[in-house]
């Protein structure tokens, strides 16, 4: 069974859009599957939304979250409670296309553990995308491991692949695609080009992408603590020279 795990926080412009291309879509994955919606603390009309689908369908399943602990952790909560042989990870403002995922299923059969997205076209502002295109390459240059670049949550991994990263890595920051390289197993990257979003306002804020992008900075690299201990080691030499002349 195929799961697929979808973080939803105030998207109920676009959410009778997502479950319709899911649907659609379906066909092509080739097994069964269940859609497993994560409520993020939502103050629209989504909860309501997605209950009626999993009223309706017995393939949605409906996870709702205390408050909004932001996208990381929802997609943590439902991977942990997905029950498919393999999950699918994918955003709720139809960024990720639906009808894409058989080629990243594909993949998956072929016997690759982990298939993530890659980006070649974004239709974000130019300062957004420099801005995403200089993290990844500093990211890549300054990490322990190695993250793909331009890889972004959209992705599909194997049971095993989940179990590793839901019961070995008890990280309470998770920053979820980094958990998935330093997981290890077989991986591979397959293109598509990112849609704009459909409808709504954008939820990750200049000031939440800051806090991602230092997320995964200073949790996958020893960079930022060799740097701190080099400072130091400048700042302290001269203060002790100084302090013994006095």
């Amino acid at each position: 069974m195929i799961s697929i795990v979808i973080p939803i926080y105030n998207e109920e412009e676009n959410l009778q859009a997502l479950y319709t291309r899911l649907t659609n879509a379906a066909p092509s994955w080739g097994d069964d599957y269940e859609l497993v919606l994560v409520d993020d603390g939502s103050r629209d009309n989504s909860l309501a939304m997605m209950r009626a689908f999993a009223k309706a369908d017995e393939h949605v399943r409906v996870v709702r979250l205390s408050r909004n602990f932001g996208h990381q952790p929802a997609i943590s909560a439902g991977i942990q409670v997905a029950k498919g042989d393999a999950i699918v990870i994918m955003d709720g403002d139809l960024q990720d296309p639906p009808e894409e995922l058989h080629r990243f299923l594909a993949k998956w059969r072929e016997g690759y553990e982990v298939v993530y997205a890659i980006r070649t076209k974004r239709k974000e502002g130019l300062l957004k995308k420099a801005a995403y295109k200089a993290f990844y390459r500093i990211l890549a240059w300054i990490s322990d491991i190695e993250i793909p670049l331009d890889s972004g949550d959209f992705c599909v991994m194997d049971r095993k692949v989940v179990d590793t990263i839901v019961k070995e890595m008890p990280e309470q920051v998770r920053f979820v695609r980094g958990l998935r390289a330093y997981a290890g197993f077989s991986q591979i990257g397959v293109t598509y080009e990112r849609a704009e979003r459909a409808a709504g306002e954008v939820k990750y804020t200049f000031k939440k992408l800051i806090q991602l992008a230092l997320d995964g900075l200073f949790g996958f690299s020893s960079f930022p603590l060799r740097l701190a201990t080099y400072l130091g080691v400048f700042i302290s030499i001269p203060s002790f020279l100084v302090g013994i002349f006095f």
